[in-house]
């Protein structure tokens, strides 16, 4: 046996360590600093323990908790002490999953004698863990056969469940199952890495008590889940709590109904909203800006009926992939109907209508197209989750010769519009072939070097998301972050060659010879109510002035200067803004506080030095002093300057568009 190891480092420079040297001794081999603030190490890209001995000629990279991978350890490892504080507190408490999730982690319970969790009860189970945070246990590692495993969780239903689906994927008696222990108190099911000891552990929060179905399914047993949070300092702790209260604040169902945009009726159903006169008018405004902006990129209005023959899903394949979240079908005059899930099918039929030159490609068809999708109602979400939604959907039929200049040039469109809104914090994902897929790997190979080139042009930062694309094509996801830091997923851009082959879909090329067309899905808001969603809670319901609703309110200050206040409204109405009158019912103080909780960029107060200069008074929205004195035509100049400047200018056509290929 060799005396010595050597592993490389990220950085392409080797280590010379002690043969049975772990993760922690490499970290310390670094420097004190990084032996502290280490977690975790990959392997050869796989994560692993620090306590694992690191094998000979090893690629190693030591995971630090302020990062993403190790904030995944630290809420992983702090659901295990969760569990374990749960089944102190309640002996013979059963406990099925406890992943780390998005900024924190949750565990699903069974209570002992259907006892139930209450918000008091996190206090106690907060104390509990912090108890078992400060006697130091160790994450101890095992491996067990099936067998054993299923003996070591005799007394846990649900891990003997997940155990024995081991054991059906892998061959009876082959499957090998991992657990760690912190002491003789607690073990449980899992693949790892966990932090070294509970000592690691501390900076954290219990949030909430939830209900959820055993692995999702509402015909098994109901659980009770604790919803928490956990971060690597005590800073970083108070600075995600801020930004939940800031979040709770700015919640769009929240705002919906004080700002008079939505409602979700129960007459209706869940998870399908109704929008009112004030919601609309923002919707109408981001729908029109977007269809002026579309015309000047070159695209091509088409309007789709909002169901179809059960045949068109067939040859889509939604019906054999999709069909579980599709709305169960309607059977009229011997055939049977869907409502559509997706709008490129419809699409697709009329590009196939009938036949096209290559001259006349890429050919871009947009439409705002209703879908709808049977969402369950436990992950249901206001606007963000919904069941049925307005896609802004583009589908873009090219040559394979055209795709990486159409993928680029569409992706700087996708970004100056979302910019347009006031999103300028961008990242992507490039989602690569799935293990369930349509097509030959060649295909994908492909499509994926494309997308991959259309980010590099763009310059945008990316990660590739393995196995995340969808059964018939890669895409790239965009994801912008809002004005309290939070990532949403936005934009998505697929290439698509199994559509066109599966629709036997042609073009006449050059050779007068009959060719298969690319094909690109775009939808670039995602869906307009969860981008008004989004929006909402982007400014807090203090939407910019080109989008606000109402832009102004002129309010008098007593009865005779109503008609003052009238003559301005209709001058600004005039000029293209949208303005309300609101009468001398109550003070001007009352008043004006109103306007500011409605969040009405301008509000212009009116009395007598007003009436006889032809001037207003000027309380402008987040100001700390208003103006008084200013000449309406000035105020008008500035607030027509205020809306242009917001706006983005026309876009000009993608390249593409003006030399087809």
């Amino acid at each position: 046996m060799a005396a010595s190891i050597t592993v490389s480092l990220p950085d392409g420079s080797q280590r010379e360590l002690d043969t049975g040297a772990t993760g922690a001794d490499l970290a310390a081999s670094i420097g004190p600093r990084l032996a502290k603030a280490a977690v975790a190490v990959t392997v050869d890209g796989a994560e692993t323990d620090l306590s694992a001995p690191l094998p000979d000629g090893a690629t190693v990279s030591v995971v630090t908790a302020d990062t993403p991978a190790g904030r995944h350890v630290l809420r992983h490892s702090t659901a295990h002490v969760m569990a374990q504080a749960v089944t102190r507190l309640w002996p013979g408490a059963r406990y099925a999953i406890g992943p780390a999730i998005d900024d924190g982690f949750y565990y699903d319970f069974d209570l002992p004698g259907g006892a139930h969790f209450s918000e008091d009860d996190l206090g106690r189970i907060e104390d509990t863990m912090r108890a078992i945070v400060a006697e130091d246990q160790p994450f101890v590692r095992e491996e067990h056969s099936v067998a054993e495993g299923l003996e070591l969780f005799a007394d846990q239903p649900y891990k003997t469940e997940i155990i024995e689906g081991v054991d059906s994927s892998e061959g009876a008696g082959e499957g090998v199952v991992s657990a760690y222990r912190n002491s003789a108190e607690f073990v449980d099911l899992c693949r790892g890495p966990h932090v070294p000891t509970t000592s690691r552990l501390g900076h954290f929060k219990l949030q909430k008590v939830a209900a959820a179905y055993w692995r999702g399914d509402e015909h098994r047993p109901q659980l009770q889940r604790i919803y928490g949070t956990a971060w690597e300092s005590k800073a970083a702790l108070e600075e995600h709590l801020k930004r939940l209260e800031e979040a709770e604040k700015r919640d769009h169902r929240k705002l919906g109904a004080e700002l008079d945009l939505f409602h979700f009726p129960p007459e209706i159903g869940g998870g399908l909203p109704v929008f009112h006169p004030k919601g609309g008018l923002i919707r109408k405004l981001m729908e029109d800006h977007s269809r002026r902006e579309h015309e000047q990129a070159g695209y091509e209005f088409v309007y789709t009926p909002h169901l179809a023959k059960s045949t068109l899903f067939e040859i889509s394949g939604h019906l054999a992939w999709y069909k579980d979240g599709m709305y169960p079908p309607m059977e009229m005059e011997g055939a049977t109907y869907y409502p559509k899930p997706m709008n490129c099918p419809m699409h697709i039929l009329i590009f196939r209508d009938r036949l096209h030159s290559y001259r006349e490609l890429p050919i871009r068809l947009f439409e705002f197209g209703t879908v709808y999708r049977f969402e369950r109602s436990g992950v249901l979400n206001g606007l963000m989750r919904a069941r049925g939604f307005t896609q802004d959907d583009s589908h873009i039929f090219c040559t394979r010769e055209q795709m990486a200049d159409e993928l680029a040039s569409l992706l700087a469109f996708v970004l100056h519009l979302l910019r347009t809104f006031g999103l300028t914090e961008f990242e992507a994902e490039l989602a690569t072939r799935p293990d369930k897929f349509v097509g030959e790997p060649e295909e994908w190979e492909f499509a994926e070097g494309a997308l991959k080139s259309a980010l590099e042009k763009a310059g945008l930062p990316y990660v590739v998301a393995e196995g995340e694309g969808a059964f018939y094509a890669p895409k790239i996801d965009v994801h912008v972050r809002d004005a309290i830091g939070r990532r949403w997923q936005m934009s998505t851009l697929q290439v698509d060659l199994q559509l066109p082959q599966r629709f036997d879909l042609s073009y006449v090329g050059a050779d007068n010879e009959r060719h298969r067309p690319a094909m690109i899905h775009r939808a670039l808001f995602g869906s307009i109510e969860r981008f008004f969603g989004i929006l909402v809670e982007h400014y807090a319901g203090a939407f910019p002035t080109w989008l606000a609703p109402v832009q102004v309110q002129v309010l008098p200050v007593r009865d005779g200067h109503m008609a003052y206040a009238d003559r301005i409204a209709d001058r600004l109405r005039g000029d293209g803004f949208r303005v309300e009158v609101v009468a001398a019912d109550e003070g001007v103080g009352a008043r004006v506080r109103k306007g500011r909780m409605e969040r009405v960029p301008y509000l212009l107060v009116v009395g007598d030095d007003d009436v006889e200069a032809g001037t207003v008074g000027v309380n402008s929205r987040g100001a700390e002093r208003p103006e008084k004195g200013v000449p309406i035509a000035d105020f008008s100049a500035r607030l027509a300057a205020e809306v242009v400047a917001h706006l983005s200018p026309v876009t000009a056509p993608p390249a593409s568009a003006a030399s087809p290929a």
